[in-house]
């Protein structure tokens, strides 16, 4: 396809082109490319210093080149003379190990090894805010249960509407948007599909919502949690595992209609939970979700114990219907490419070592969670998150040494900056102490 790029910018009105890819951190970088250079590019690459990005370079290392995932074009719904590639990281003519979308794309070839294909759907969950990030940008949506209000949803309407039919046009079959728990917050549903598109839909969704909030004034966040006492943003990841046209973790004598494969999987998340939040929670204020006290609507909707349940929405996995289960661990910060990466690794090594999850429980983790005896916690914060990573030798198996060494050592740098940093409460309680 690289050979008739500029045949095709041409017939579909495309002037130019962003060759992107993703950070450690989650950042979008990105080159714009004229249509006129892009079969060129398309072959070489766009260069970029990889030390100017979160990835773990030197000013010394040579120059990264990032190649167009060709097959992979979404014309920008909004600036349609702007075409946006995906893109895989090379160096000196290999790939750049710990780049994210390297990583889930060893970890898709892996899994394909077995037959394996897993497919995702997320629920990305976002606020609406000021641009100046004052406050939330709607004054009337003050209510303390404001879940599926229908009148705020419809004061933000041409913002919610023109993301969605933007994922019409694509293709994307979203099915269902909705204002959110807490004041300010919406989420969008589009249906699942293979692990890799998944990731790079999300990738693509942030940028989008992002550009088409600010077109009407607006600034969209995906902050975890961006207000103290409101629900935080989450994005919950519906997983299951298919050999062709079989959805493998389907089984209607299985218990709840999950095959035994599928609980194997679980378990492996489970088992992994506290290293897994380094990926699925890689910021510091992530913590402030998982961990967080009950809110204004009366709940925090996010996990704070490993364990799973059924249709149950307190807990850390739950299955809310037969052939897949839900990981609501993750939040809005969650970079794409890793998040996707991670519990496919984590799955596969339930797989590998048969785990069992053991007993769901079906209570409400709120309120009864502490009569569990030995329900293990998530972690309190992302050092604990980080140190968990660094001794988990299954994750070091499936990602190598130097993407988890190079993403233990930027974390850690973020979390000594945040450490650097003293707070208005801790100058409140303590300069008298």
């Amino acid at each position: 396809m690289a050979s008739d790029l500029e045949k095709l910018a041409k017939s579909k009105g495309i002037k130019y082109f962003l060759i992107s890819f993703t950070d450690l951190f989650g950042g979008q970088r990105s080159k714009l490319v004229p249509a006129q250079a892009i079969n060129a590019m398309a072959k070489s690459g766009a260069g970029f210093a990889g030390f100017a990005t979160w990835l773990d370079m030197t000013p010394a290392d040579s120059d990264m080149f990032v190649l167009p995932d060709t097959d992979s074009l979404i014309q920008l719904p909004w600036k349609k003379e702007v075409g946006w590639f995906p893109g895989n990281a090379v160096m000196n003519g290999k790939e750049v190990a710990h780049a994210p979308r390297n990583v889930l794309r060893r970890m898709i070839a892996t899994a394909k090894t077995s037959g394996f294909q897993m497919k995702t759907g997320v629920e990305c969950e976002f606020h609406l805010i000021c641009p100046d990030a004052s406050g939330i940008s709607d004054p009337s949506d003050t209510q303390s249960k404001p879940c599926y209000d229908q009148s705020a949803l419809m004061r933000r309407y041409d913002v919610i509407a023109e993301i969605c039919d933007s994922m019409l046009a694509l293709g994307w079959k979203p099915y269902q948007n909705d204002h959110e728990d807490a004041n300010g917050q919406f989420e969008m549903n589009w249906e699942y599909d293979d692990a890799l598109v998944t990731a790079d839909r999300h990738s693509f969704f942030k940028f989008m919502a992002r550009s088409i909030a600010e077109k009407h004034g607006l600034r969209a966040t995906f902050m975890p949690k961006p207000f103290a006492e409101l629900t935080g943003n989450g994005c919950h990841t519906h997983v299951s595992l298919w050999k062709g046209n079989k959805n493998l973790f389907d089984e209607p004598k299985g218990e709840l209609g999950v095959s035994k494969l599928g609980y194997n999987f679980l378990a492996g998340l489970l088992a992994h939970a506290p290293a897994l939040a380094a990926i699925t929670n890689p910021t510091v204020n992530s913590y402030k979700r998982i961990n967080a006290p009950v809110t204004l609507s009366g709940a925090t909707w996010s996990p704070n114990t490993i364990t799973y349940t059924g249709n149950n929405r307190t807990h850390m996995i739950r299955i809310p219907e037969a052939g897949r289960f839900e990981l609501r661990l993750p939040d809005g910060s969650a970079n794409p490419y890793l998040l996707q990466a991670a519990i496919l690794a984590a799955g596969l090594d339930g797989i590998a070592e048969k785990r069992e999850p053991g007993k769901r429980l079906d209570i409400n983790m709120y309120t009864d969670g502490h009569t569990v005896k030995g329900a293990k916690k998530l972690p309190l914060n992302l050092l604990d998150a980080l140190r968990a990573l660094g001794t988990s030798g299954s994750f070091q198996e499936a990602f190598g040494n130097e993407f988890v060494e190079a993403y233990i050592k930027l974390k850690t740098q973020a979390w000594n900056d945040y450490s650097r940093h003293l707070t208005k409460w801790e100058l409140d309680t303590t300069l008298d102490c």
